[in-house]
């Protein structure tokens, strides 16, 4: 049996773990991580997978803080709420999965220590399956991607919000960030004059510090929006964000205004997030000649996967 002492301790040491779980997730989730989560074979999950892991459930908990859920209270519904927002609107069956058996493994840690009662991912977790096949990414054909590309110039009585909404398009279009790198992308970050104009994506998660080259569509509406955003009393050094208190813009607010852009040349398909932007920004890439290699590596992936399968829908 434990002595008196040693049972205070170990008591002590679980309250503060439940208290931090309410007080300061990321930290009590990068806690837990290095001190007891580990794969299906119990064994410890690597630095990379760590990282990457801790990034996923930022983004869950992202979710829950928009829609005023704690991690103690959240349910299926949100998650399956979660599917649909703009960043996670793209996601493949694999990578749901992924993200179903994280929620699963978190639930029943915090089951365990107390902080929830029920675990809304076992189900969902029992349910799915690992995909046999990826399906196809979603791209724009060469013609839907030209009359994007024209849709995004800037035009003569431009009002505020319609230049920024041309200006966020572009800089996805233009880049292939993600909507996370784009929402903390800062103005000191762009650089459209430059030789050749380039974007500086600074190191974040398990992706280090990259250099994107815009392509050169992007470069007259991102001038554009640099310029105004210059003489408006814009808070903070972010590119985009709401005027003038500096806040991020919101990704379901990023999500609508790509929808409206390929909904204004007539582009339909099952995902209209910004993931659609990045895959024709990669394919466009492709089709230039440039390797799977070389455009993983200015997407920030680790691997040449994702490219590969885009580059097989290339004749």
């Amino acid at each position: 049996m434990l002595a008196r002492k040693e049972f205070q301790y170990i008591t002590s040491d679980m309250n503060r773990f439940d208290r931090l779980w309410q007080t300061d997730p990321p930290r009590a989730y990068a806690d837990w991580q290095a001190r007891e989560a580990a794969g299906a074979d119990r064994r410890p999950f690597s630095a990379r997978s760590i990282v990457q892991h801790e990034a996923m459930f930022e983004r869950f908990r992202r979710h829950l803080f928009a829609v005023n859920e704690t991690l103690a209270t959240f349910g299926s519904d949100h998650i399956e709420a979660f599917w649909r927002t703009p960043e996670a609107g793209g996601y493949s069956a694999a990578t749901r999965m992924r993200y179903m058996k994280l929620l699963d493994r978190l639930c029943r840690h915090l089951v365990a220590i107390g902080v929830r009662e029920g675990n809304p991912a076992e189900k969902l977790v029992r349910d799915g399956r690992w995909p046999q096949d990826d399906p196809l990414p979603i791209f724009l054909p060469e013609d839907a991607d030209s009359r994007l590309q024209a849709h995004v110039q800037p035009h003569a009585g431009d009002n505020l919000p319609t230049l920024r909404s041309r200006a966020i398009v572009a800089f996805f279009f233009g880049t292939g960030v993600t909507v996370a790198e784009g929402r903390s992308a800062q103005v000191a970050d762009l650089h459209p004059a430059a030789a050749p104009p380039y974007l500086r994506v600074p190191a974040h998660g398990a992706r280090d510090t990259r250099t994107v080259h815009l392509d050169a569509f992007a470069v007259p509406i991102l001038s554009a929006w640099i310029e105004l955003r210059a003489s408006l009393p814009y808070s903070g050094e972010l590119l985009f964000s709401l005027q003038p208190s500096g806040i991020p813009i919101a990704e379901m607010s990023l999500g609508r205004i790509v929808r409206a852009a390929l909904a204004m040349i007539d582009f339909e398909a099952d995902d209209m997030s910004p993931r659609v932007l990045r895959n024709t920004f990669c394919r466009r890439q492709l089709l230039a000649g440039r390797s799977s290699e070389d455009v993983s590596k200015q997407l920030g992936l680790v691997s040449s996967r994702t490219c590969d399968r885009i580059a097989a829908t290339i004749e």
